[in-house]
């Protein structure tokens, strides 16, 4: 699909599929995950996007079902269908939060490369679930921001693609901003998109920099 094409939507596709009925009865029931992770590779479109969304789903709501998969969704990260790429991007960010042998942490620059581009999808995807990293591993958090904050000089289909991903980038630090101690780098990538020619984007630099005032303003309790 021409990147021009998707250039208004960085959230993952495949809505309107009929997946929700399959969550229920999924749940901690290894039988039927295993059943709909070999929907990942049906041949028929339908199937394949439709079990990926259903993990991706199921990630939210009990990512301890999903987590002794955590290598499949890896390895996701560099599959050439790139919807299959994007909920595994999300999956293996929801799968942080369970994650107590440091599997996020080994593919973790891999999962931030995709920031760089060139699919402005995929970075926004990638934006989008290191700030689900962060929240969940706090220690992450400098190393994250640090690489988010490189949107400035990535390379996507068009200028207007990084304008883009840049407001994606602008959203990602309002949930992670209060754990990192020193936030004047936060306040001055933000400063520096007041001027961005994207009107939706300068508006998140103008609320970031309102909000980040206003708290640093409120008294402590």
């Amino acid at each position: 699909m021409p990147q021009r094409k998707l250039a208004r939507s960085a959230r993952p596709v495949g809505r309107g599929l009929p997946v929700a009925p399959l969550l229920d009865p999924v749940g901690h029931n290894n039988e039927l995950i295993e059943e709909v992770l070999v929907g990942i590779d049906a041949k028929r479109a339908g199937v394949k996007f439709g079990a990926s969304k259903a993990l991706r789903i199921l990630s939210e709501r009990v990512p301890e079902a999903l987590y002794p998969h955590f290598h499949l969704f890896a390895a996701m990260l560099s599959h050439n269908n790139q919807i299959l790429r994007w909920n595994a991007t999300l999956i293996l960010a929801n799968m942080a939060r369970v994650d107590r042998e440091g599997k996020i942490e080994a593919v973790l620059d891999q999962y931030l490369d995709l920031i760089s581009g060139p699919n402005m999808i995929t970075a926004a995807n990638a934006i989008r679930g290191a700030a689900i990293i962060g929240v969940a591993k706090p220690h992450l958090v400098r190393r994250i921001l640090l690489r988010i904050m490189r949107v400035e000089r990535a390379e996507y289909a068009t200028p207007e693609c990084r304008k883009v991903v840049i407001g994606h980038a602008l959203r990602a630090l309002v949930p992670l901003a209060d754990l990192l101690p020193d936030q004047r780098v936060l306040r001055l990538f933000a400063a520096r998109q007041l001027a961005n020619p994207r009107p939706a984007t300068s508006a998140k630099a103008r609320q970031f920099l309102k909000a980040r005032k206003k708290r640093s303003s409120t008294p402590a309790v």
